[in-house]
């Protein structure tokens, strides 16, 4: 079951089934959906892909899924899942309400502190759109690096960055 992280201002717990048009909004923000998967969907696919966060992801536990509040409010969504890149990978998202604040630092390194802490992980993956520069930066001020590119068969490119578990301390 996914379990719920705090940081300083944000608190990541599993959607409840009301968080669906908050949810909806997000994805359906060109802002936000168009670095998400493969780029902006309709309203009723990302419905569904609420629907399966229940009935597929949750039901069969089959990796961890948050909402991101803050101050009771749904402005983010983040994910660690497993990867065809190899190993686990971070997914994370925030309203650009919430961008430029710090929060998307916040939200990234709680979710890789999660996977390296509580699910054990060694190393955690990224991939980003090349376009996409506030994300890279974001991920190479927290510790990631850059290991690959993928041409994707649009002719897009998408960056793989990995962060390795510090072995001190």
């Amino acid at each position: 079951m996914t379990p719920t992280l705090r940081t300083e201002r944000l608190l990541l717990e599993p959607y409840v089934p009301e968080d669906e048009d908050d949810f909806v909004a997000l994805f359906q923000d060109t802002r936000v959906s168009r670095w998400m998967g493969d780029g902006p969907s309709s309203e009723s696919a990302d419905r569904a892909l609420f629907g399966r966060i229940f009935s597929k992801v949750y039901r069969q536990g089959l990796f961890d899924v948050w909402a991101v509040r803050r101050e009771g409010l749904l402005i983010g969504h983040a994910e660690i899942k497993p990867t065809d890149v190899g190993g686990h990978e971070i997914v994370y998202a925030l309203a650009p309400t919430a961008w430029g604040s710090g929060l998307g630092t916040e939200l990234a390194e709680s979710v890789v502190a999660h996977g390296f802490d509580a699910l054990g992980l060694t190393e955690v993956y990224a991939t980003v759109a090349a376009p996409n520069e506030a994300s890279l930066a974001l991920l190479r001020r927290i510790g990631f690096e850059h290991v690959r590119d993928v041409e994707e068969d649009d002719g897009s490119t998408t960056r793989v960055l990995a962060r390795r578990r510090s072995t001190s301390g």
